[in-house]
């Protein structure tokens, strides 16, 4: 044990000297998050703003539009009606966005109000995310004119508005704060996890491997009177070690990030940080532990068989589109835990920090999760001794 920590320690203080590898366990996964965090509330809060705030462009037809909408919009600053002859007319310039909306009541909508009828409107938008709130905001006309027209209604018929209601409804959401958040980050952070995971051990195994044997240190290292299996487990430590931090610095980046918005409401806020505790923090860092160890044997395994660091790296890139494959679909809504899901490799891992995370995990689905990698983590190490055994490989 003692020679198995003295490797370790070389090692790793050879790792740390690697700029590279500084940076694929710190820089790149602590950076994300607060930049991703940071810029992207910020322009969304901008972008809502704007919406907000803008003056909209709302065609109307000249000849059919009724006095009362265009008196209940006449003191509005947020509007600005513009006339025009045709539906066509109105409906081109919403397309080449000259206007934000064209509104086209038809012809007998006054009569057809008159006689207790419902009349027709004619709403022509241009859909689009960075639209949905200037269209949101016409629909809100359109309802408030509506609402007006029915009141009117009511008092003519001299009746209640309040029949028209016929269920009071009493919503109640039993799903709790964390559930609801996990719905919507649940899935994409350990997507993020796993992925800076990998990240983070794949320099350190291509270095303390493919990379030894391009220096030529590897085979002074395997003359020394310490057993190959020493040496296997204190690079292998190293490998592990980095791929944790590095899971570990992103979810530090995370909290940095969240710490640094201010338009999150206190609640959802303080939602969010329990999300962040440390029983949660323990949970996820135990779940990746293994997964990181069967990580580094295979990432070790390929380094120990490629002839040289550019192999290695040629070797391991592609491998990269089999991590995220499963790491993705636990990203896919409907996709929970099962005892069938607890026991594909990374899937696992994706569906159980989700679950961690809306604190609706089963212990037992939970459990299954742990055994199952562990078992997987410690075939791929035996399979990555048996590799590091045989000097044709090694050497070849």
């Amino acid at each position: 044990m003692k020679m198995i920590m003295t490797i370790f320690r070389k090692e790793l203080l050879d790792s740390l000297r690697d700029r590279r590898t500084l940076v694929t366990m710190v820089v790149v996964p602590l950076l994300p998050f607060p930049l991703l965090i940071g810029i992207s509330s910020r322009v969304t809060m901008s972008q809502i703003k704007k919406a907000q705030e803008k003056v909209l462009r709302v065609g109307v037809l000249a000849t059919q539009t009724p006095l009362n909408f265009r008196s209940m919009l006449a003191g509005r600053e947020d509007i600005r009606i513009i006339d025009l002859p045709t539906l066509d007319e109105g409906t081109a310039l919403v397309q080449s966005d000259s206007l934000d909306a064209f509104i086209a009541f038809d012809p007998a909508f006054e009569r057809a109000v008159t006689e207790l009828r419902s009349g027709g409107v004619t709403h022509v938008f241009k859909a689009a995310e960075r639209r949905e709130i200037e269209t949101d905001r016409v629909r809100k006309i359109i309802d408030a004119y509506a609402a007006t027209l029915r009141e009117a209604r009511f008092k003519r018929m001299n009746l209640d508005a309040s029949i028209i209601n016929t269920l009071n409804v009493n919503e109640q959401n039993l799903a709790s704060p964390k559930e609801r958040i996990a719905e919507v980050i649940g899935g994409f952070l350990p997507y993020l996890f796993i992925i800076f995971c990998y990240l983070g051990a794949i320099y350190p195994a291509i270095d303390l491997a493919a990379g030894e044997k391009e220096r030529g240190t590897l085979e002074t290292l395997l003359t020394a009177p310490v057993g190959r299996m020493q040496i296997l487990l204190g690079k292998f430590g190293v490998v592990t070690l980095t791929g944790i931090l590095s899971a570990g610095v992103s979810i530090f980046g995370l909290y940095i990030g969240i710490q640094q918005v201010r338009e999150i409401p206190p609640e959802l806020f303080q939602t969010i940080m329990s999300i962040l505790e440390l029983k949660s923090i323990v949970l996820l860092i135990s779940l990746l532990i293994p997964l990181t160890v069967f990580f580094a044997a295979g990432l070790l395994s390929l380094s120990i068989y490629a002839r040289s660091f550019k192999e290695a790296q040629s070797l391991i890139s592609p491998l990269m589109i089999v991590v995220i494959v499963p790491a993705f679909l636990g990203l896919l809504p409907g996709m929970t835990l099962t005892e069938v899901t607890a026991l594909i490799p990374i899937l696992n891992i994706s569906l159980a920090t989700k679950g961690i995370i809306a604190e609706t995990a089963s212990p037992w689905l939970i459990a299954e999760v742990f055994v199952s990698m562990i078992a997987l983590a410690a075939l791929s190490l035996y399979l990555c001794s048996k590799i590091f055994g045989r000097e044709s490989i090694v050497f070849r």
